[in-house]
């Protein structure tokens, strides 16, 4: 990606962010008051997470499940989830604070989902290439696994499926996205994800 592609990349960004909460505020406030009431903790959940190149960043998202510790790793089945919180999963409103991340620059529209720490430090060789991107709302990983809480709820072993199933292939096709990246392409990831 040049650095013309990247000032581009980040123009979108701004103007898609800025857009997204003037327009989007009063359902992000909204959903975060009846998180609030649903869960018992504050509506708006902050989870560190792994930015671009390694650098750490606070999360954003609407809390959808009771605060008590567990995994990382989340199945359909997981009973931390709450029923409005299992609403909101499936329509990606609990995403939509990310937008402030976003507009910090944090974060982008389109790229690689950001890990919890640990999990970047499992990339290896050329795979690192993608702690260069700003971490995204939505890309083709996550496409492709729109319903990865369901496929993990029918592994026998959601940790051990996640480590050497979805990890890996999520790598590839970050890496794909990398080196084939496009301001239409990213128009594309966002309008596939807003209209399925």
């Amino acid at each position: 990606m040049t650095r013309r592609d990247q000032t581009l990349k980040r123009a979108m960004d701004l103007t898609f962010s800025v857009a997204g909460l003037i327009v989007l505020w009063p359902v992000i406030l909204l959903t975060a008051v009846l998180a609030r009431w649903d869960t018992g903790a504050s509506g708006i959940f902050r989870q560190e997470r792994i930015g671009r190149h390694g650098r750490r960043f606070r999360l954003l998202k609407v809390r959808t499940m009771r605060p008590v510790d567990g995994t990382t790793i989340t199945t359909c089945l997981d009973d931390r989830i709450t029923p409005l919180g299992a609403k909101l999963r499936r329509l990606k409103l609990d995403e939509l604070p990310q937008l402030w991340n976003v507009l910090r620059g944090d974060m982008s529209l389109v790229g690689p989902r950001p890990d919890v720490p640990g999990w970047a430090d499992r990339l290896e060789g050329d795979a690192r290439a993608l702690l260069a991107l700003r971490p995204g709302i939505t890309g083709p990983a996550t496409l492709r696994f729109r319903e990865e809480e369901k496929i993990l709820g029918a592994a026998s072993d959601p940790e051990r499926h996640n480590a050497e199933v979805i990890w890996p292939e999520k790598v590839r096709l970050n890496l794909a996205y990398m080196e084939e990246w496009s301001l239409r392409g990213d128009v594309d990831y966002i309008a596939r994800t807003v209209f399925g």
